[in-house]
């Protein structure tokens, strides 16, 4: 039976406090994306962005935790991510969204890149209150061959 949130199963929290925790969040992430039928491309994008915006979380919030969510709202499937963290809060969101800005240490895609990845991205965040940052990507289908090819 499909829950009207349109969550398809239980979201998965992970910690994330450390190096290591990033290399689970990757896992994590590529594991479920590959369960509700992402394609391999989709699998690395997905994966990039939450490489990223985890390491933001450690970096910039101090640590906090990602609620990684399958979705399924009847029509398709697809992954919520959501990073939190309580630290500082963005500044200037305006500036930190912009493509080619970086405060270093990361991938060098900042948050402009991640939501590039995904379908959906929103921040939540003010200063002194901590941030959430939020992407959602959807199966996508691979067109089928045109006749006459292959």
């Amino acid at each position: 039976m499909m829950q009207s949130s349109g969550q398809a199963s239980a979201t998965s929290v992970v910690p994330i406090g450390s190096d290591a925790d990033l290399a689970w969040v990757r896992q994590q992430v590529r594991q479920c994306a590959a369960r509700l039928g992402f394609g391999l491309v989709q699998q690395t994008k997905l994966v990039t962005a939450a490489s990223e915006l985890a390491r933001n979380t450690l970096v910039h919030g101090g640590g906090g935790r990602a609620e990684i969510t399958p979705l399924d709202n009847g029509r398709a499937r697809g992954l919520k991510m959501s990073f939190i963290d309580e630290g500082p809060g963005i500044r200037d969101l305006e500036l930190a969204m912009t493509d080619g800005y970086t405060s270093g240490g990361g991938l060098g895609l900042g948050l402009s890149g991640a939501r590039r990845l995904v379908q959906e991205f929103s921040v939540d965040t003010e200063p002194g209150r901590g941030t959430t940052v939020t992407a959602v990507a959807w199966v996508t289908q691979v067109p089928s061959a045109r006749p006459g090819l292959g």
